[in-house]
């Protein structure tokens, strides 16, 4: 049987008006649409690169692990782990016109991959909308005066709270508490055991908590005592969940036609918004300290292996590769797309991005610090802590807080809808290139999509949302993203081959894959990633939110959940094996490393003619080396 005998394929790389174009191929097209302009593509991949990680993760990590200096294992990881798969994930999306499902066809073995990074798309999208809600949350309490967050008077506040934070207290030398309000709430969980607040011990009040603090877990989350304990749900809170479900579903409803519409406000907003937050915080007092403090270098600190880790985590957690939205998002552009000039722009500015939000948000909190005469590194937080307390909080002291507020979560949500676009678009481009016949229902399968995740996505506005949004962000992510990472390298770099890669890819670019990224994808990434693993296990503690530790039934859970994006890679193998060619399970074996018939280039002109390069390794295991590493045949 001749391979690749059938190419009736769509052809983004033609003009609607090409003559070479056939019905069947316009037809394809059309249904599975494609970007309307290079610009949405591009801005759809910065807001995807660009998450909430990039505002309340990278800044803390630059200050706790030596400022400036930081820089140089941040630097060195983006260029030597991200680039080279950012650059292999777009180019396979690119070359295929397919989502993640159906990019291995290069190794039919490895199929499982693409089922495992569906399985860590889909738990990612069931919950990662509700920290868009919490920001909704958030955003509409910013239209009352004064802020909620900022007084004790209140229905859902306890008797332990304080006007002010403990920190300003010790300040102004004021303890006053408020009497006893809505006493039905002290069910609740303590604050100060939370290990997102700041507390300081103040004579006998030293177990009270702010007015921001209990808004936050009393007002927002009305958190129980723990994950048994799930209770009812927020009604407040569930409506913001569906409004943020019902702003995704209408920015999807066309698929990438609208994405790429939309992307135009959501992405450049947050640089807007994040730019009008570092002018102001610049005028204010202490500003010049909090900046300072982030990029003073302690060269001294990267002499700790600990500190090269986490830049090697936070570059391949905030670029996203292995999760599948970059092959997804690649995969709806012309053919011909310089892709790799691309990648270079997309990856500097995405991570730049995070240096610039340090400014912003270390001008506020070296205001912060100035305030209550505390030191920066004892204000500052990482995540959710940074976000809905530390920001409030500094938010109120200033002039207009209601604008200053406004301004901050609107900027958040942005930030946070383009990363859910992103996760939403691979989910559906996944079912849709497996049912091709619900592209032609591009809004049935956005309503019915998203229909499906808040209904699946209420638990998360329980009481107990908090421990079950903590507990599957925990184990989700947690091995299956680098061993896909470390998988690719191994399939691209060695199975597949550099060299018939760097083939594929010089059909679209006009030239192959130079020498240096060739060397990182198969010895220097992988070698990384490995190591990224191997820290990632050996460095894994079960999950707590405060002082509360999850029972062992549902770390149980989280382990499950942990195994999702695994369990196929094994299970797809051995079936592959099965119904792969040959008499004996070693030749079957070896089939299913050969490329299916439907690894083909999505190009209908370039893949009547496509051959893919021969397995075979002429000359031995040095000749393999050195075709794949630096393009030579031996």
């Amino acid at each position: 049987m001749e391979l690749y005998s059938k190419c009736s394929v769509e052809d983004p790389s033609l003009e609607d008006d090409q003559s070479s174009s056939t019905e069947t191929d316009q037809s394809e097209t059309q249904e599975r649409g494609r970007w309307g302009a290079k610009l949405d593509y591009m801005l759809s991949m910065v807001g995807y690169c660009v998450g909430l990680g990039n505002i309340w993760r990278f800044p803390y990590l630059c200050m706790r692990n030596g400022g400036g200096a930081f820089l140089i294992p941040f630097l060195f990881f983006l260029l030597a782990c991200g680039l080279p798969l950012y650059f292999l994930e777009v180019s396979l999306g690119q070359f295929t016109g397919r989502g993640c499902f159906h990019v291995w066809e290069a190794c039919p073995l490895f199929k499982g991959i693409g089922v495992g990074m569906f399985n860590v798309l889909f738990v990612v999208t069931l919950y990662y909308n509700i920290i868009n809600t919490w920001t909704l949350y958030y955003l509409g309490s910013s239209f009352f005066t004064p802020l909620p967050w900022t007084t004790c008077d209140n229905a859902w506040n306890t008797p332990k709270c304080l006007h002010q934070s403990p920190n300003s207290l010790q300040q102004n030398g004021n303890s006053s508490l408020y009497g006893a309000y809505n006493s039905s709430l002290q069910s609740s969980v303590n604050s100060s055991n939370v290990n997102a607040t700041i507390l300081t011990v103040i004579g006998n009040v030293s177990d009270s908590t702010t007015s921001l603090e209990e808004f936050w877990f009393h007002r927002v989350l009305t958190l129980s005592s723990g994950l048994h304990d799930v209770g009812g749900l927020n009604w407040r809170l569930t409506l913001c969940f569906l409004a943020a479900w019902i702003v995704v579903c209408l920015c999807l409803i066309k698929g990438v036609k609208s994405l790429g519409k939309v992307v135009y406000v959501t992405a450049t907003l947050p640089y807007l918004l994040l730019t009008v937050i570092l002018i102001k915080g610049l005028t204010l007092p202490g500003a010049t300290d909090g900046i300072l403090f982030y990029i003073r270098p302690d060269f001294n600190k990267l002499a700790n292996l600990q500190v090269w880790l986490e830049a090697g985590l936070q570059v391949f957690y905030s670029l996203g590769p292995a999760w599948g939205p970059l092959i997804t998002m690649a995969s709806y552009n012309k053919f011909h797309n310089n892709c790799y000039r691309d990648s270079i722009i997309l990856t500097l500015v995405s991570e730049g991005t995070s240096i610039f939000g340090g400014f912003a948000i270390f001008t506020i909190v070296g205001y912060m610090a100035h305030q209550t005469g505390k030191p920066v590194d004892e204000v500052v937080q990482a995540g959710p802590g940074l976000a809905y307390l530390v920001y409030p909080e500094a938010l109120s002291q200033l002039p207009f807080p209601n604008l200053w507020a406004v301004v901050f979560f609107v900027m958040l949500f942005t930030v946070g809808l383009d990363s859910q676009f992103a996760t939403v678009e691979g989910c559906m481009t996944a079912i849709s290139d497996s049912v091709p016949r619900l592209r032609k229902h591009k809004v049935f399968l956005a309503i019915l999509t998203c229909s499906f995740f808040v209904i699946s996505g209420l638990i998360l506005c329980s009481k107990a949302g908090l421990y079950i949004f903590q507990l599957l962000d925990w184990y989700i992510a947690a091995f299956g993203l680098p061993l896909f990472g470390l998988l690719e390298c191994l399939i691209f770099g060695w199975i597949y081959g550099a060299e018939n890669m760097s083939r594929d890819i010089e059909i679209m670019l006009g030239r192959g894959v130079p020498v240096y990224m060739r060397i990182l994808w198969c010895i220097v990434t992988p070698l990384l990633l490995l190591m990224l693993l191997i820290s990632a296990i050996y460095m894994y503690r079960p999950p707590m939110v405060g002082s509360y530790t999850y029972p062992p039934y549902a770390r149980a859970i989280g382990w499950f959940v942990a195994a999702l994006p695994l369990i196929p890679i094994p299970l797809w193998g051995f079936h592959v094996i099965r119904n792969s060619h040959g008499i004996t399970w070693y030749q079957k074996f070896c089939s299913s490393l050969q490329p299916s018939e439907d690894w083909k280039p999505v190009s209908s002109s370039e893949c009547e003619k496509y051959r893919p390069g021969s397995r075979e390794m002429r000359g031995g295991i040095k000749a393999m080396v050195l075709r794949n590493l630096l393009g030579k045949n031996v």
